[in-house]
């Protein structure tokens, strides 16, 4: 795994675009904060720009330095929750601008997963998430389901948890609102 890392992280440190295993499913990452390489994701999988994307982190006291003020709800919510929990907090910074969408916010998972939060924590940046699929078609749930188109487009996959079902559902993800209160937005 340690060698796995590594060499992703050449990759994402090069401004460049990973196809790796998540806490959910396969993703489609880059480092957070390169416009550049988040436009690339856009175009690997045919989306539009209006789309956001999720953002991964591998520690909750990283939180601030991406949110203006992160809510104190945010924590319990985070370690209340044992299954991949993708929260929306308002005022996103120090991300890349097409990152966040036009009202400002930004949908962040703090990840469990120890090859996902060891890469986050080497690259000392968060990552881009999104499913490994052209957007409107069927997210895969396993490495093999992952369609060609996608896996040539990006420019390093990595050979971790290839023949592993990691989860077959997505995160919950909560939207936490101006007041502090949050609601629900799929469980």
């Amino acid at each position: 795994m340690l060698e796995e890392i590594k060499k992703a992280l050449g990759f994402l440190k090069a401004g460049k675009v990973i196809l790796y295993p998540t806490d959910t499913i396969w993703g489609i990452g880059c480092d957070a904060t390169l416009s550049k390489s988040v436009d690339r994701i856009y175009k690997i999988k045919q989306r539009y720009e209006s789309k956001s994307m999720i953002v991964l982190l591998d520690q909750p006291e990283n939180l601030t330095k991406y949110i203006e003020k992160v809510p104190p709800i945010a924590y319990d919510l985070i370690e209340m929750y044992h299954e991949p929990l993708t929260i929306i907090y308002p005022k996103a910074k120090n991300i890349a601008r097409n990152v966040i969408p036009e009202d400002g916010t930004i949908a962040i998972r703090i990840v469990r997963d120890e090859f996902c939060r060891k890469l986050i924590a080497e690259l000392g940046k968060p990552l881009v998430s999104t499913s490994a699929n052209i957007s409107g078609q069927p997210a895969p749930i396993t490495f093999s389901k992952i369609p060609d188109e996608i896996k040539n487009a990006v420019d390093y996959v990595v050979d971790h948890n290839r023949n592993v079902v990691i989860r077959t559902k997505p995160s919950t993800i909560i939207r936490i609102l101006n007041n502090g209160e949050f609601e629900v937005i799929r469980k």
